[in-house]
């Protein structure tokens, strides 16, 4: 038997919503990353777009375990001296709370081209409401997969 590897022909890719409201941030963008590579298929090829289009929402109610919420988040604005950081608390309260959710996915990817590519079929909202409904994604009930997905 030979290994099977995709083509284009062979993709399909689905549309999945996923809320994140109660749910710990690091089992959820696991789960984000690994059904964005595709490898929950079994026709998974390491080198082809194969994952699913997913949508995040109630991504401002995400749950941090211990004392996550005081860690910082660092970046260098390319300055000499330039270093800034803010924590996931002020991040969460502030006007883009998506944006740790999205960092926390992009940071379990590969780093490289292919991953670029398949963070744009992430789709994060903030709020319970998404414009994707034409699409008529499959929910993903993240929360009853495992007990220790959730906090409260």
């Amino acid at each position: 038997m030979k290994t099977f590897s995709a083509t284009p022909a062979d993709i399909d890719k689905k549309w999945i919503l996923i809320d994140a409201e109660g749910v710990v941030l690091g089992r959820l963008a696991s789960i984000v990353a690994m059904r964005l590579r595709g490898k929950h298929k079994a026709s998974f090829t390491p080198h082809m777009d194969m994952g699913d289009n997913v949508i995040v929402i109630n991504a401002d109610k995400i749950q941090m375990t211990g004392k996550k919420r005081e860690e910082h988040f660092y970046w260098h604005t390319g300055h000499p001296g330039g270093i800034k950081s803010r924590t996931k608390q002020q991040i969460l309260e502030g006007a883009h709370p998506e944006r740790v959710v999205f960092q926390a996915v992009k940071r379990m990817l590969p780093g490289n081209r292919l991953s670029r590519q398949q963070m744009t079929n992430l789709r994060i909202y903030a709020g319970g409401e998404h414009p994707h409904e034409a699409q008529s994604p499959e929910v993903l009930d993240v929360k009853s997969m495992n007990k220790k997905n959730t906090r409260s």
